[in-house]
Parts: C-alpha cells; structure tokens; sequence
C-alpha cells in the first residue's frame, strides 16, 4: 500500500483536500494511505512515504525537503488545491507513482542485464531491512512505547555497514536553522541523550536566558549572538519534550501578528489617520482592541 503525504504549513485546508482524497480513492478502489503534515515534519514523515506532495503556499521549499528525503516530492497544481478537487489530485498521485515505478524497473532491468541485482533481489534487500529496523516486530525485543522503538531504530541504523557511526550525519546541513535544532535535539534523543524529567528543561531555557541578559549587558554582539542562539535552541527543545512544533507555533504568532496589525491599519484609514503620524499610545489602542475582538 502506498504511502502519500501532503506537507504545508499546518492549515486546516489540506486536512479537508486529504479527506476528499480519500473519498476519491475509495470510489475508485485504490488502495494507498493518505495523510497530512506541516512542511517542518517533512524528514520525519518523508522515512516512511512513497510520494510527497507540497501545497501551493510551501513549494518554494520544494529544494529542501527534496534534501530531507528520499522519496519523490511534487508539488500540488494550484487549481485542484483551491477548488479542494480530491480526484484530480489523487490522478497527479497515480501519474507520479506510475513514473516511479517504471524508473524502478528499468533500472532493475539493467542491472539485471549487467548481471549486478534483479528486482527480486531489491524486494528482498527492502523485506530485509525493515525486518531488522523492527525487532519489536519480527524479533524477541521488549519494547515500552514508541521512545522505546525510535530509541532502537536510531541505534540499529548506527550499526548498519557502511554507516559512518556518527547520530547527527544524518542532519541536512541545508535545513532551516529551527528546523535542524529541532531535528538534531530529536535524533540524540534517539539515543538517549535527553532530560529525564521535562519539566527539568525549564532551568535549562533560565540559564540561557541569564546568560544572554548578561552579554547583552556587556555589549560584546559576537556573544550576544552566539547565548541569544543557546537561549533559542533551549525553547526550541522544551517545545519538542512536550509534543509542540515549534515551526507551526512560530506560523501562527506571525499570522496573529499580522491579522493584529491589519486591524490597526483599518482603524487608523478609518480615522484618517496615517501611521507614522500616530504615537505608540494611539496604535497600542487599537492593538488592544484587536486582541479583544479575537475573545
């Protein structure tokens, strides 16, 4: 069964486009797993998938999650996304697993003229190898719950051969600065290099921000930089020690920013009144009173 994932920045739109995808893979008795992420997930859900598929407003990250994965990544026609039109975008999805699949035979196919491998060989390599990435499953391991299986998995690749031993070599250096602390903090954790406690993160996240109060007192900008960043990788590790992304949480605080400042704009044409003649006083009022309108 093939797996499908739409990646975007976390709306409420996809999960509607996903539903009608499935709809219109049942009507046609095709038989894959469709399902939705936001962009930032995209190493993490792109291990398993068989197909990525961007939404209009991520594909100019198109680059680097084809750099974060190894499974092809096509972006969604913008006129089936906006009219929600799960059929036609379930045929894209068709189109796209044809043409990798037949990439997958021809070159099976000469290898197989060259006498290197035949596609038997490549199903049995694959068969192999997910057995041996799920003892939980095939074996005799114990396993607790999911930590305990991605703990397992981050280690039975470190002993692959060919592998260089090393748990960050996996990080792609082009990721977003955010999204690889977020990354980086999760493949340790694989291994168990994280608190023991959560909630012990918290005196983690105070050191950093003394620590940065402090250069910024000092006036060095090559220090201040370097403890704001300690500081920002110390949120960004709470975030993910309780289940929170922090790319979408960051989304959606500019888009609040955005919609707040909109509405002191309107308010302001509405007075004849022009920003830069306001002071702070006077916008901080119909800031206040936007944050109001949201309760």
């Amino acid at each position: 069964m093939k797996r499908i994932v739409l990646l975007c920045n976390g709306g409420l739109s996809t999960g509607i486009l996903v539903k009608k995808m499935k709809a219109a893979a049942e009507a046609q008795d095709f038989a894959c797993e469709i399902s939705a992420a936001p962009v930032s997930d995209a190493e993490a859900v792109g291990a398993e998938a068989d197909l990525i598929l961007l939404g209009p407003q991520v594909r100019f990250q198109m680059e680097t999650v084809k750099k974060q994965v190894s499974c092809p990544v096509t972006s969604i026609d913008p006129v089936s996304y906006g009219t929600m039109n799960g059929e036609k975008v379930l045929n894209q999805v068709k189109k796209e697993l044809g043409d990798l699949i037949m990439h997958l035979v021809f070159y099976a196919r000469l290898a197989e003229e060259q006498g290197e491998f035949d596609m038997a060989g490549v199903l049995t390599a694959i068969c192999d190898k997910l057995r041996y990435r799920h003892p939980h499953i095939y074996g005799d391991i114990q396993v607790k719950d999911e930590q305990d299986v991605l703990r397992n998995w981050e280690q039975l690749k470190l002993k692959e051969k060919g592998r260089k031993h090393k748990v960050l070599e996996g990080v792609p250096v082009s990721l977003p600065a955010l999204v690889k602390a977020y990354r980086i903090q999760d493949k340790v954790r694989g291994v168990g290099f994280d608190w023991k406690q959560k909630e012990d993160v918290w005196d983690k996240v105070r050191e950093e921000l003394g620590e940065f109060e402090e250069e910024l007192r000092k006036g060095d900008k090559e220090k201040m930089e370097e403890e704001l960043g300690d500081f920002m990788f110390a949120v960004i590790n709470a975030a993910r020690l309780y289940g929170l992304n922090p790319e979408n949480a960051l989304e959606k605080t500019n888009r609040k920013f955005i919609k707040r400042f909109s509405y002191v704009e309107d308010k302001a044409n509405a007075a004849g009144k022009k920003l830069a003649d306001m002071n702070l006083e006077e916008m901080e009022a119909y800031w206040q009173e936007a944050k109001r309108t949201e309760e």
